[in-house]
């Protein structure tokens, strides 16, 4: 017979960045959270991401923002090359600081996830739990666990990520989307005089189908990420997938053969990048969505983590505002969300139609393009989603 633990008010399933931040918001509310993650140890993968204006801001609400720029590393150099190191476009990163009153930062993702998980009370999360299914009520959402143990709540959140099977409980079945191209990731220790590890930062060079991406990391580490048109099931099996990255970028300009060569096998990472069309509906009685669970977007305009974050903190505060009615809270918060995430989930799509093109004349219209815009509209046309204040 199952064990049944009537304790935790709010369960929490994935213990990645946007389940852990949840449980901080809500943690600072009073509540009683309890956070089930399926791994065995606390840890992402090994890769560096990034955070914008808007992700510091909602840190910093979350009291973690100090901590997270020690760790990582300010983004005061971003430029956009050719593949021959030409450049195309120069950043105004210090003009965007001025504007949002902080630079965005790269940070390890282990780093952020233990700094996130040490702002949490002792024992909120468990370990070892893999979530296979839900029933809920009108008082109690019961989880079920591979262990044999349900625990109920009165609040569940799915943060599973982009293959929830909380989502699979709640809403309608919806496919992942192919993008088109794959990602190899790495991490390595390297050193170029161009882009000197105080300034920060780096670049990304766009090609024919590909794109080549490099930023400093912090502690003398550099995090690199290669995306390359193919069809799906091309290279996710490949053993040796630092020589096919090699492969693809071996003529490219400057320290990208080099940075790819001093990485070791396995500290490449490569994943298909996949997404899905944006729903309305987030919620089914006592259980809610969030971040990728929700919305999982292409990562163009780097803001995965950031809108996971974004969504634990808008709805803490919905069920502050509404603590008479769950669902009154749950629809608000979709109604604060959904219009915001569904926009970033479509510009990241265009923005992954630009950045991968093939058309070697189309590319030309883009770069020339790309060549003239002023400062002052790169910041306009990011304002909207970097100068938002959760």
């Amino acid at each position: 017979m199952a064990n049944t633990i009537n304790n935790p008010h709010t369960s929490i399933i994935g213990a990645g960045i946007g389940g852990l931040s949840a449980a901080i918001a809500l943690q600072q509310l009073g509540q009683k959270v309890s956070v089930f993650e399926r791994a065995s140890k606390l840890k992402e993968m090994g890769a560096g991401i990034v955070l914008s204006a808007n992700a510091i801001k909602t840190l910093e609400k979350l009291g973690v923002a100090d901590q997270v720029r020690q760790a990582g590393s300010p983004v005061k150099k971003a430029e956009i090359r050719t593949p021959d190191g030409q450049v195309l476009v120069n950043m105004p990163v210090h003009k965007q600081a001025e504007r949002y009153g902080t630079y965005s930062y790269l940070i390890y993702r282990p780093d952020l996830q233990r700094i996130l998980s040490e702002k949490l009370e002792p024992n909120t999360i468990v370990l070892n739990k893999k979530f296979l299914r839900l029933e809920q009520d009108g008082v109690k959402a019961t989880s079920f666990f591979e262990d044999g143990e349900s625990i109920e709540s009165e609040l569940l959140i799915g943060a599973d990520g982009v293959h929830s099977q909380v989502r699979q409980n709640i809403v309608e079945k919806s496919r992942l989307s192919y993008s088109g191209f794959t990602a190899f990731r790495g991490i390595t220790h390297y050193e170029d005089p161009r882009f000197p590890v105080e300034l920060g930062g780096g670049f990304e060079a766009w090609g024919n189908g590909k794109r080549f991406g490099f930023s400093q990391l912090g502690k003398g580490r550099v995090f690199w990420f290669a995306s390359i048109n193919a069809p799906q099931g091309t290279f996710p099996t490949a053993k040796n997938k630092k020589h096919i990255a090699l492969q693809h970028f071996k003529s490219w300009w400057g320290p990208i053969a080099d940075v790819i060569d001093s990485t070791s096998e396995e500290n490449t990472l490569v994943h298909e990048i996949f997404d899905r069309e944006p729903i309305k509906k987030w919620h089914k009685g006592r259980v809610t969505l969030l971040g990728d669970a929700a919305h999982p977007m292409l990562p163009n305009l780097g803001q995965g983590g950031a809108q996971a974050m974004e969504d634990a903190l808008i709805l803490s505060r919905c069920l502050k505002q509404f603590p008479w009615s769950l669902e009154s809270a749950l629809s608000h918060y979709e109604q604060e969300r959904v219009p915001r995430v569904t926009k970033i989930v479509q510009g990241s799509r265009m923005m992954a139609r630009m950045m991968q093109l093939e058309n070697p004349a189309a590319m030309e219209v883009r770069n020339q393009l790309l060549r003239k815009v002023p400062d002052v509209l790169k910041i306009k046309r990011l304002d909207w989603i970097l100068g938002y204040e959760a």
